[in-house]
């Protein structure tokens, strides 16, 4: 009986030891708070960074999301954009928008530091989807990318346990997208952006889901039009990229392609990472 209580009881401190960051692009919070609750209960996922709010700061629903145990933190915009970090963890460290262009108004990146036995750094992000090319929104787009690389190089050289989640709008290989060939000339799959993807990858970042998962089929995104999701015609946008002593804690990476067909959906789903901390 003794042999049998210690081994519960080192489950038990085993199982308290993972923590789940789980990313979603929730497509306006006004229209997705219902299915985000439920789907934030059903999950229930440590931290959750949210893309496309599209609210600003004082219209997010924050007493919300705070009954659920959540901590708060927004970087909105209004109609557009807007980030947000929910944590059941205390935030410190609350930084908001991209390093590198003061006047770039856009509300596409918010990062804060978990406090948990040891740190983690959590940035969550936006990244501009780039269309129509070529144009000010591709060069936008590019650029942004640059301060992306900069602000990746500075996570590394700090040695903090760090990981950047979100909605990249970057097809990273032709498997990650049911029909490449539809995506040729996307700024989602453009070489150049591509390229600039893996240079922060060739950095030293990890991409997590390739980490645990192979092969094709895989998606995070479906179009709302001809009939994307009824026919799998998905891409795989969403993204974590973990620092090298984010990606030792990393135990498993999923996506929850099911949400995509409940009511009222957005036209992403939520990936999650779980983390051995």
């Amino acid at each position: 009986m003794q042999v049998l209580l210690a081994a519960v009881a080192l489950v038990f401190q085993f199982e308290i030891c993972f923590m789940k960051i789980a990313s979603f692009n929730i497509n306006g919070i006004k229209a997705r708070t219902p299915a985000l609750i439920s789907w934030l209960k059903e999950s229930n996922p440590d931290v959750a960074l949210l893309q496309e709010i599209k609210s600003i700061d004082e219209s997010f629903p924050r007493e919300t999301f705070e009954d659920l145990g959540y901590n708060v933190e927004t970087h909105g915009q209004k109609s557009f954009n807007g980030v947000a970090i929910l944590s059941k963890y205390p935030l410190r460290e609350v930084e908001r928008g991209l390093p590198g262009d003061e006047n770039d108004e856009q509300a596409r990146w918010i990062e804060a530091t978990i406090c948990i036995p040891h740190e983690i750094k959590i940035c969550c992000l936006y990244l501009p989807n780039g269309n129509p090319l070529p144009g000010p929104k591709y060069d936008y787009k590019l650029d942004w990318m640059d301060r992306l690389h900069l602000r990746a190089q500075e996570l590394l050289r700090s040695e903090q346990t760090s990981l950047m989640a979100g909605d990249f709008n970057i097809i990273p290989q032709a498997e990650d997208a049911a029909v490449p060939e539809a995506w040729t000339d996307d700024a989602l799959f453009k070489l150049e952006s591509r390229t600039k993807f893996r240079k922060i990858l060739n950095l030293g970042f990890s991409d997590a889901f390739r980490a645990c998962n192979n092969g094709p089929g895989h998606y995070s995104f479906w179009d709302y039009q001809a009939g994307a999701w009824d026919q799998n015609d998905g891409i795989r946008i969403d993204h974590f990229l973990l620092s090298p002593g984010c990606a030792d804690l990393l135990t498993d990476c999923k996506i929850d392609s099911g949400i995509r067909g409940r009511e009222k959906p957005s036209d992403h789903v939520p990936i999650w990472v779980k983390l051995n901390v």
